[in-house]
């Protein structure tokens, strides 16, 4: 025993030595969770609390299940299971199917996506792959959150869902899905868990059998559990309460398929005799990256007290955290590439090096800038940029265009709008995935004009193929290209958070949204906490090479970069967005907190009296009546008639009162805010051509 607790630290000590009943250990990034939980099943193994036969640990992934069994094998366990949600509820309904069900087991769907591109024809609905994608989500989503198709609609709005179809069309999808499987006799992966926690709940025989065989529970990332696998775990336990959590809120990130951290915050109340025990010496990263840590999730908002972790590196010193802005992304490509080299030449292995970017059109510019020095890579969690399908079919509809007239800029946008890019970006999902792959392209296009002044698309096809043929590098160790979301549950001694601008970091479709610009922090805080030694965040005032400086750092650095750092200078003409703010919005005319988005938007209640500008409305309307004719898109594109409401309300003079007006973010302020100031201070109308 005393071998056991060895090497553990006075709070690890505290949650393995805790007695048999509820326990809940809130663990920051890189203190020591798996190994604290894994002592705790030894622990109570060892002391005769319970078998290891009736152990039963889940977690998320099979490659921290497998981490799992490792260790309790290293601790002389054996038998107990770890594994993921999924794989136990497999292995129980197999076992009561004779009983529950009975007749033959259905079969596991091997590729949902079929069935739902079935239902979807059936129904007239799109069925190519990027919609089929979308809409196989969001009957994850529903199934996840425990929706039947009656419930969606309304579920869907009050989560504001981005949906990649009218909310009464996916209804019918979501009933035509499960009608066919019904059909055909075969589950999913929800199905899985939906049918072990209807077996457990409606066989007191069966429920039973299982609670004999399994005593001890534990679960490993419960700030990622769904409302579907809590209701498992519930079934699970039924009224005992034997049960180990562990989870971080800060890392809770997968809000987007119904995940939420509300178990994890709401356990004390759920179980009052728990024991609550807070990991926070942080054993990963240096002093300096856990300080980094700590400054970008203290600003965020709405996090219950109870549940904040303050990271305590116990490393010794490292380098401080590099901050980089660039003129351009290939710019700050090429800086990467070169820090990377300098590192691998110190002796920095390239598989403990990380680039990792929000969205994974982004990864296309480093893949070239390591691939032009001879640095090998690998792209985690998804594919090389030019192997992408919608990357593939651009180049195809690209080469086999007859001419086109305008500069090679604009002929390649012309050409890509046949195959999907639309002026304006998808909300989400695999279409915003695709479309920012095909505006990829035509920023290469840009850069490619920008260098080589007889450049037309037969060249400019040549030059993709050259690039294309460049990023193959033998698949040995190499440096790991991924996205944010990819990165979790990984570490590295050296990563580059890459692309930290408005519109990316958070991601414009988040802006306006509360809840989903904090998803963003705790995103960003993911990555932070993914290095142990080496840290550099940088950005790009541009796009292309040479293209127009219109970017702005990410809000999110803005407490972050030393004042006199050269890269905390503001770009030319851009104003610094105000601070985070911990206060709640509240009504100007009555102080009430406002909760509706609409009364947010407009900094006032419903109810209370508007003291609206008629004239400057009036203005406003021409205003942007003619900004959308000439930018040739709808017009509540560049701002809706409620955020028109809220500026003649409001009446800002200044960058930051426009800002502060909900839904006005970075890049609404870059393209339209002078514009929309010198209405506000001149009072007069505003004359269109």
């Amino acid at each position: 025993m005393d071998a056991l607790l060895e090497g553990l630290d006075p709070e690890q000590r505290a949650a393995v030595e805790a007695p048999r009943g509820p326990v809940c250990v809130l663990a920051g990034a890189g203190t020591g969770k798996t190994r604290t939980i894994t002592h705790r099943i030894a622990y109570l193994c060892q002391r005769g609390h319970v078998a290891p036969s009736q152990v039963l640990a889940v977690t998320f992934t099979k490659r921290a299940a497998g981490e799992m069994r490792t260790r309790l094998r290293s601790l002389d366990v054996h038998g107990a299971q770890a594994v993921t949600f999924h794989a136990a509820a497999s292995r129980q309904l197999r076992y009561f199917w004779p009983r529950v069900i009975g007749g033959p087991r259905w079969d596991l769907v091997d590729q949902k996506i079929r069935v739902v591109a079935r239902a979807a024809s059936r129904l007239g609905m799109p069925t190519e792959p990027d919609a089929l994608r979308d809409l196989t989500s969001e009957i994850e989503w529903a199934k996840a959150s425990l929706l039947t198709p009656e419930d969606y609609p309304a579920a869907a709005a009050r989560a504001a869902r981005d949906i990649p179809a009218p909310a009464e069309q996916i209804l019918k999808l979501y009933t035509t899905y499960e009608q066919l499987k019904t059909e055909a006799q075969l589950l999913d992966f929800d199905d899985l868990l939906l049918y072990t926690a209807g077996a457990l709940e409606d066989n007191a025989e069966v429920a039973q059998e299982f609670r004999d065989r399994y005593r001890c529970f534990v679960v490993d990332e419960y700030q990622d559990v769904t409302p579907l696998q809590q209701r498992v775990l519930d079934s699970w336990l039924g009224a005992r309460d034997d049960l180990t959590v562990v989870g971080d809120a800060n890392q809770t990130i997968y809000s987007f398929a119904g995940a939420s951290p509300q178990p994890l915050l709401n356990f004390g109340r759920r179980f009052p005799e728990a024991v609550v025990v807070r990991l926070e010496r942080d054993y990963r990263s240096t002093p300096q990256v856990v300080e980094l840590a700590n400054d970008v999730i203290k600003w965020a908002r709405g996090r219950p007290s109870g549940s904040r972790l303050q990271l305590i590196g116990q490393r010794a010193d490292g380098p401080k955290p590099r901050f980089h802005e660039f003129d351009d992304e290939p710019s700050e490509a090429d800086a990467v590439a070169g820090r990377v080299k300098t590192l691998l030449d110190e002796g920095v292995a390239a598989s403990e090096i990380a680039i990792l970017y929000r969205v994974n059109a982004q990864s296309e510019v480093y893949e070239q800038a390591l691939a032009s020095l001879g640095i090998p890579y690998l792209v985690r969690g998804g594919e090389r940029f030019f192997e992408r399908a919608e990357v593939r079919q651009a180049m195809i509809t690209l080469r086999s265009s007859g001419a086109v007239a305008g500069s090679l800029p604009e002929v390649v946008r012309s050409v890509l709008h046949r195959v999907g890019l639309t002026d304006e970006p998808p909300t989400g999902g695999s279409a915003r995935e695709r479309w920012e792959s095909l505006l990829a392209l035509v920023e290469l296009a840009e850069e490619f004009a920008a260098a080589t002044p007889e450049a037309d698309l037969p060249r400019f096809c040549v030059e993709l193929d050259l690039r294309a043929e460049a990023q193959h590098p033998p698949t040995v160790e190499g440096v790991t290209l991924a996205s944010l979301h990819a990165s979790k549950g990984l570490e590295w001694d050296a990563v580059f958070l890459v692309g930290l601008v408005e519109g990316t970091m958070p991601i414009q479709y988040a802006d306006g949204d509360e809840a989903k610009v904090e998803e963003e922090r705790r995103l960003l805080y993911v990555g932070v906490t993914r290095a142990r030694e080496h840290i550099w965040l940088s950005w790009a005032l541009a796009r292309a090479a040479g293209g127009r400086k219109y970017r702005r750092r990410s809000r999110f650095l803005y407490n972050l970069v030393p004042e006199n750092h050269p890269a905390a200078r503001v770009s030319a003409g851009a104003q610094r967005p105000p601070l985070m703010k911990k206060e709640k919005p509240t009504c100007r005319v009555c102080a009430s907190t406002l909760v509706d988005a609409q009364a947010v938007k407009l900094g006032r209640c419903r109810s209370c009296p508007s003291d609206v500008d008629e004239e400057l409305l009036e203005s406003l309307r021409r205003w942007r009546a003619g900004r959308a004719r000439e930018l040739k898109v709808p017009a509540y594109v560049v701002f809706t008639d409620a955020t028109l409401m809220a500026i003649a309300e409001q009446r800002p003079t200044d960058s930051a009162g426009l800002v502060a007006i909900s839904g006005i973010g970075a890049s609404k302020l870059d393209k339209f805010g002078d514009d929309v100031l010198g209405l506000v201070r001149a009072g007069v109308g505003y004359s269109a051509t």
